[in-house]
């Protein structure tokens, strides 16, 4: 039977869809990449925000329409089903099959079951359970991160090293959906990266909900340094970075390894969230202004070229047209390299959303469109800056009409930030190799180089 699937949400969601389709290839189904010609769909969704819950509903009709033609089986997993089971079961009759996160070590058995026609218990577990009675999900086992399929090419791949999440910020339904921080064995990690590396991977993206919490649980502190220095020490792996980095988790020794290890990218994904101490604040959030501001300057200081990478929240319950000038203000003077900005999702059953002072849509979309606008201008004069720079860059794609090569700098993640773009002048093929290049223009969010050194 052919197989397809649709991966919804972040990178960590990424890597339980290629857990799964690992399972089906190893027990000799076919991988189709077009939903249109498979037998079984299976879609991994997200249930952070609104507009992600949204976009997960709207694929599971989309989907259901494909069982008028070829496909026979659907099944939905991941957060959403995590977060409204009962709700799913109620409301989308279409889906053969629902598969919470808490139930991934019993996945494959269930979707045999339903293959082989035998009945499917309906799970009865309360999923609204409060966040102090949470457990560590069900970590998937060495086994399956080893055999999982690689989706994202021939170049990178994320390594995730811990699920879920125990900083219980007062917006964010992680932690309920996935449950408190967990790590995974430093040698699991170290052996998963090996065979990463044999398969020709030459990029690896460590990733969890929050890196810097790495380690803490199952050693009794952040081994995230340590983890780091090790994955460098095999030969194949020739680019490292993290993402997901809390800033009071941001330790002296973890600056040092990143500035004194040529294979780690200077480049820290910070999510601040907001720079007002006070909606600081009421979002739990362990840092405040000083603390954000100092940590910046240390970084800048202390690694040159560093690239800072952050995430903002507008329109809090509570933020005042004060609170949100700072925001701005600060955003103006800092100049981050990259920056994403969220409008306010009021989540069920998280403490921000019985906040009072809930701010209405327009104003949340109005201030959001002003921040946006202030960072492109921002990035505009950044970029500008990069002009007869010189840069490392791995060639990932061509362009449709063969004109230009396309291609990352160390300073640029995957599918999130700029690309490159190099004239095809060249007789041999340059795909999947390292080349250096020299900026010579730039446009929007991208840069334009030719090679100087290949």
């Amino acid at each position: 039977m052919k197989v397809g699937f649709v991966s919804l949400g972040c990178s960590k969601n990424l890597i339980d869809t290629e857990i799964v389709i690992g399972h089906f290839k190893n027990n000799k189904y076919e991988i189709e990449n077009n939903p249109q010609n498979a037998e079984i769909i299976v879609i991994n969704t997200c249930g952070f925000i609104e507009s992600a819950k949204e976009e997960a509903i709207n694929t599971i009709l989309e989907m259901a329409e494909y069982k008028k033609k070829k496909c026979k089986y659907l099944i939905v997993i991941g957060c959403l089903v995590q977060r409204y089971y009962e709700e799913l079961i109620k409301s989308l009759p279409e889906v053969d099959l629902f598969i919470k996160i808490d139930e991934y070590d019993k996945l494959w058995d269930k979707i045999e079951k339903l293959i082989k026609k035998d009945i499917i218990e309906i799970s009865t577990t309360n999923t609204s359970k409060k966040i102090s009675e949470m457990k560590p999900l069900p970590m998937p086992t060495s086994k399956e991160f080893y055999n999982r399929v690689i989706t994202t090419g021939n170049n990178f791949a994320y390594l995730k090293i811990g699920e879920g999440c125990s900083n219980r910020c007062t917006y964010c339904a992680i932690p309920y959906i996935r449950g408190p921080f967990c790590s995974r064995k430093m040698e699991e990690i170290i052996e998963e990266a090996k065979i990463l590396a044999n398969k020709g991977i030459k990029e690896l993206i460590i990733i969890a909900q929050d890196t810097t919490k790495y380690g803490i649980d199952i050693y009794g502190e952040s081994k995230l340094a340590e983890l780091l220095q090790k994955i460098s020490e095999i030969s194949e792996i020739k680019w490292i970075r993290f993402l997901y980095t809390y800033p009071e988790g941001i330790t002296d020794e973890l600056i040092q390894t990143v500035k004194n290890n040529d294979k780690i990218c200077k480049y820290f994904d910070i999510p601040i969230q907001h720079i007002s101490d006070r909606i600081l604040k009421k979002m739990n959030r362990k840092t405040n202004k000083e603390q954000i501001t100092n940590l910046i300057e240390k970084l800048r200081l202390e690694i040159p070229n560093v690239v800072l990478r952050t995430s903002l929240i507008v329109g809090f319950p509570g933020e005042t047209e004060e609170d949100f000038e700072e925001l701005k203000e600060f955003v103006q003077k800092v100049k981050f390299d990259k920056l994403g900005t969220f409008t306010y999702s009021k989540e069920d059953g998280t403490p921000a959303a019985k906040l009072p002072e809930q701010i209405n849509g327009n104003t949340k979309k109005s201030r959001y469109n002003k921040i946006m606008k202030i960072q492109q201008q921002v990035s505009n004069e950044n970029l500008q800056k990069k002009i007869g720079q010189k840069y490392e860059v791995i060639i990932e794609n061509i362009s449709f009409d063969g004109k230009y090569f396309i291609g990352r700098t160390k300073q640029d993640v995957p599918d999130i930030d700029g690309l490159v773009y190099i004239k095809n002048d060249f007789q041999q093929d340059l795909l999947n190799k390292f080349v250096y290049i020299e900026v010579t223009d730039v446009r929007n969010y991208d840069i334009i180089g030719k090679v100087i050194r290949k």
